[in-house]
């Protein structure tokens, strides 16, 4: 049943909805009478072709009578379902209500699969074929959107295959990682840096971070800047901190792009990139498997 904002639209559909009801009875009463029972049939005036003469013949019965009758089905659907505004029906049957059934039913017949896995560790999960076919099963329905098939990634979506993990590779972080989802907050910096040239300092800095050629001028004075407004996240030398999901500079390994241009975009007008959580959604049962599919794929390299 569909929420309205206001009363008048619950009254304008199902107003609209009855009169067009009625209107199709008048209709199928008014084109079946006024006919002429002798043997007589009326000329409408019509005539093609010379000769080809259109005849004002009432409907055949059968015809009309299918015509009731989806009309009586049409007024008992609207009184056991929903259709009429905010009349919920008789029944009380919302699609919501139908998908948690066929979500329950589901759940009570592969659910005890995915809780015997639950109690395995994420490590021995990890050296399970049948429990691995599984997780990449979950992962080809639920995660390839953002990651992939092939699960490395694009740009603003990270590469599960490569052993860098924003907020940590271990079994237990990318099970919270899933579960809770995770929410980046890199900041805006250009008006802080004073401009584009105090952003192409830090940029020129963040470059020689991971030992790529830079303006040694600028990379200087990026420096004194990184250290006053950057080491907080990212740490003095470079390499992140995975409690902030801050990434590690000096790896080489770039989220949004490693080119100088778009390393100086995401200083100057930051990065809030949003994994949604999963575990309300999936379950911790599911999520426990998928995780073990996902460390597996960083331990292939």
């Amino acid at each position: 049943m569909a929420d309205f904002n206001s009363d008048f639209w619950h009254w304008y559909i199902a107003i609209l909805t009855i009169i067009s009801i009625l209107a199709c009875v008048w209709l199928l009463r008014w084109m079946s009478t006024g006919h002429s029972k002798s043997d007589t049939v009326e000329d409408t005036g019509h005539v093609w072709d010379g000769d080809l003469t259109e005849l004002n013949n009432p409907l055949p019965r059968w015809w009309l009578g299918l015509f009731y009758i989806t009309i009586v089905f049409s007024a008992f659907y609207l009184l056991l379902y929903p259709g009429l505004g905010k009349f919920g029906g008789i029944l009380d049957w919302t699609s919501q209500g139908a998908y948690e059934e066929e979500v329950a039913a589901m759940d009570a017949k592969v659910g005890p699969l995915f809780a015997r896995y639950q109690q395995t560790s994420i490590l021995d999960l990890t050296k399970d074929e049948t429990a691995l076919k599984v997780g990449e099963r979950l992962y080809a329905n639920y995660c390839t959107t953002c990651h992939g098939s092939d699960a490395r990634g694009a740009r603003g979506y990270p590469n599960l295959r490569d052993g860098n993990w924003l907020w940590g590779g271990s079994p237990a972080e990318i099970k919270t990682t899933i579960m809770q989802g995770r929410q980046a907050a890199m900041p805006a910096w250009e008006a802080v840096l004073g401009g584009e040239r105090g952003v192409d300092e830090v940029a020129q800095y963040v470059l020689s971070l991971s030992g790529r050629a830079t303006i040694s001028e600028l990379a200087a004075q990026g420096k004194t800047k990184y250290e006053m407004f950057c080491v907080a996240c990212h740490g003095a030398d470079g390499t992140g901190n995975t409690a902030l999901g801050a990434p590690n500079l000096t790896d080489n390994t770039w989220l949004y792009g490693g080119s100088l241009t778009r390393i100086s975009q995401s200083i100057a007008v930051g990065r809030n990139g949003k994994m949604p959580a999963q575990g309300e959604f999936l379950g911790e049962a599911k999520v426990h498997l998928l995780s073990a599919y996902i460390y597996s794929l960083s331990q292939q390299q």
